[in-house]
Parts: C-alpha cells; sequence; structure tokens
C-alpha cells in the first residue's frame, strides 16, 4: 500500500510515496480505505525531526498524520462494533514509525473511530478527531463552571477555534486573540470579546478582564508570555507540555499540558464531537485540499503560515 512519509527529517521535500507491506485489521481494530488526512503542526514537527529520539529504534518510512477519514474495509477478528465494511468514518492517529494517517489503509483500534459526521465529506471530516479531541481534553481538565471566563490564544487555529465553541456549548465567556484579518472569523466562532494577538495578548486580555481569567487555553504556544492574564489560582491548559513557570505557579496557577494521545482512544468522546457539528456547534474548516502526491506542497504552504481551517491530503 501507499504511504506518504520521510525517510530522513527535513524540509518538506523529505515527503515522498513509499510502498509499504499491506496491514490487516486484528481483534479489536478496523482497516479504514483512506479517503482524506488532516495536515497539522505535529505533522511538519514529526517531518522536520523534531520527535526523532522516539524513532530512533524504528525503520523508516515515518509517516506522519493524526486525523483520517475514509471507509471501513476490514473489521478484526472477534472485534466487537456497531460499524461495518463500507462505513464512511473518521479516525484519531497516533502515529509511529509507518504508521500514520498518510497512507492509503490504515489499521486502528475500533475505540479510535467514529462515523463521519451527517452531511460533512471526508476532508471536513478529517479536521475534527485531533484538534477537536484535544480541546475537549483541555475542557475536561479544566472542569470550568457556566458563566467562568476562558481566554483563548490562537483562537483563529483549528484547536483554538474548537476550544470557542466547545466553551460557549458550556455556557462560558470567551476572551479570544486574532489579527486584525481574522478578527470576524473568530467572533463568528462566537468569541465574547476580541484582542489583538501578539506577545502583549496578555496585557490585552487583562485589560478585557482586569481581575484575570478564570482559564486559558494557549493554543498559540506563547507559554509564559500569557500566563499572567490568568488569575490568581485560576487555570492554563497547554499544548506542547509546557507545564508552567514559577511566577505563575506561586501565584497558585494550576497548568494542564494536554496530549491527544491520553484521548486517542476515547470514542464516547469523539462521537459527541460528532453528533456536535451534525448539529452546527462545531464548525469543520477546510482551508484547501491535495492530492496526497502532493504532500510537500500541503506542507510548504501550511509552513508559510496564515492558514486558516485545515489542509487536507486525498487520497
Amino acid at each position: 500500500m501507499r504511504v506518504i512519509g520521510v525517510s530522513e527529517p527535513g524540509g518538506p521535500e523529505a515527503l515522498r510515496e513509499f510502498d509499504i507491506d499491506e496491514r490487516h485489521a486484528g481483534p479489536g481494530e478496523v482497516r479504514i480505505r483512506v479517503r482524506a488526512a488532516a495536515v497539522n503542526p505535529t505533522d511538519t514537527a514529526a517531518r522536520s525531526g523534531a520527535y526523532a529520539s522516539r524513532q530512533a529504534d524504528v525503520s523508516p518510512p515515518h509517516v506522519p498524520g493524526m486525523d483520517a477519514a475514509g471507509d471501513i474495509d476490514e473489521v478484526g477478528p472477534g472485534t466487537t462494533t456497531d460499524l461495518a465494511v463500507g462505513d464512511a468514518v473518521m479516525a484519531v492517529v497516533v502515529p509511529s514509525g509507518s504508521h500514520g494517517a498518510y497512507s492509503e489503509q490504515l489499521v486502528v483500534s475500533v475505540e479510535s473511530v467514529v462515523p463521519v459526521p451527517v452531511g460533512a465529506d471526508y476532508a471536513e471530516a478529517a479536521t475534527l478527531p485531533m484538534n477537536g479531541l484535544t480541546a475537549r481534553m483541555a475542557l475536561d481538565a479544566m472542569a470550568l463552571e457556566p458563566g467562568q471566563t476562558l481566554a483563548v490564544t490562537g483562537a483563529a487555529g483549528a484547536f483554538g477555534g474548537y476550544m470557542i465553541q466547545l466553551a460557549k456549548a458550556e455556557g462560558l465567556r470567551v476572551i479570544a486573540d486574532a489579527a486584525a484579518d481574522d478578527e470576524q472569523l473568530v467572533r463568528d466562532l462566537g468569541a465574547d470579546v476580541v484582542v489583538p494577538r501578539g506577545d502583549d495578548v496578555a496585557d490585552r486580555i487583562r485589560e478585557a478582564e482586569p481581575g484575570g481569567v478564570d482559564a486559558l487555553a494557549d493554543g498559540a504556544v506563547q507559554n509564559e508570555l500569557v500566563s499572567p492574564a490568568v488569575r490568581d489560582g485560576g487555570q492554563m491548559a497547554t499544548v506542547r507540555g509546557f507545564k508552567g513557570d514559577d511566577a505563575a505557579k506561586e501565584r497558585g496557577v494550576v497548568f494542564h499540558p494536554v496530549l491527544v494521545m491520553h484521548y486517542n482512544r476515547e470514542q464516547a468522546k469523539l462521537d459527541a464531537l460528532r453528533k456536535q457539528a451534525e448539529a452546527g456547534v462545531l464548525t469543520l474548516r477546510v482551508a484547501r485540499t491535495f492530492p496526497a502526491d502532493h504532500a510537500a506542497e500541503a506542507h510548504r504552504l501550511f509552513e508559510s503560515g496564515g492558514v486558516r481551517g485545515r489542509l487536507i491530503l486525498e487520497f
């Protein structure tokens, strides 16, 4: 089967096609004929070697991709599921070696798979699992009450957009950042207050909420630059493993590093996201699609910045 990956870390040009042995679903697994895979920051980081130490003992190719959508073409023996061959599904993927979403076929645990939202195509569905579950995990960790205030950085991005929409569905007040060109987008996603993005965003958030926000989801990965926006004793969810700075911890701020790999088999939560997409609570945003063999072009565009919505590779 065909996969898109790298034999050595590098720039976008390092991505190329490989033919690897076909895999079959085992007990508790299904195989998906992939139609669409989303391009995420974790993919470009993996391609460039950011996770090389984790792959040191794994033979190439190393295949990125954490979001997939397609059709089930095999159900493993003894697998208990309502899903059947031919069903259109989406899945969250934890890449390892040649196991990644940039693949014609993908074997995953059935607990990582749910139906595609009704009314969504494969490309749209592929935008939801990883970022949606990461946002869900952040909100679960912070366990905020209706009426509390959440700040979101990187609000125009996929994670940030889902954070805003999920937070509003749970009755939270949302302060979000945006560049001037993205302000209307972020308002349309549901933010109550929009402040200018940048290294001084903590000051802007404090202007809107002088006492500091109850919690903050840092999709922009600003870490200690943005933690001053959180009130004493508040909370902050981070997406790249940041565990907090001393100044914030001294004020009692609790940090929640969220890693979607801990939610990759939370099928009920992924299915709840599906239902929210069907209900219009969540917006599935596709920026552009590419044939899978144009993955290098997609990575170049993604790394150039300013992409709103997800770039999708189609098989």
